[in-house]
């Protein structure tokens, strides 16, 4: 399986309202609910007005298009990394998974990943 470091830095914070977004940034991930609005997106696109935030993520993108019936695939990548005390910030989207870990181990990751099959690039 191949997975993609996104080139830029990437930020995970809440905002107290959509319209401080720009909703043509990519990438761009956001969660509302009842309680908050999450996003995930460049640190160089954090608004100036943001509740909680926390900056120095890098991503992995998994390759391709995963079909609904596949098992296991973030829960191994997650495993791995969880075996070597790096935590993750997982992002779904209707085509693929998206693996966020802090950027100083971001390195540490690539190999954990690399040693068990994963062509990382």
């Amino acid at each position: 399986m191949k997975l993609v470091v996104l080139p830029q830095a990437l930020s995970v914070y809440q905002v107290a309202a959509l319209t401080e977004l720009d909703l043509s940034q990519q990438p761009l991930f956001i969660g509302v609910t009842d309680e908050e609005i999450s996003v995930v997106s460049a640190t160089d696109k954090v608004p100036a007005d943001t509740i909680e935030r926390e900056d120095g993520w890098k991503a992995f993108k998994i390759e391709g298009v995963l079909d609904f019936s596949l098992v296991g695939i973030l829960a191994k990548i997650a495993q791995l990394l969880a075996d070597a005390d790096i935590s993750i910030f997982a992002v779904s989207t209707y085509n693929t998974d998206y693996i966020l870990v802090k950027t100083e181990k971001q390195a540490a990751a690539s190999a954990i990943l690399t040693t068990n099959g994963y062509v990382v690039v």
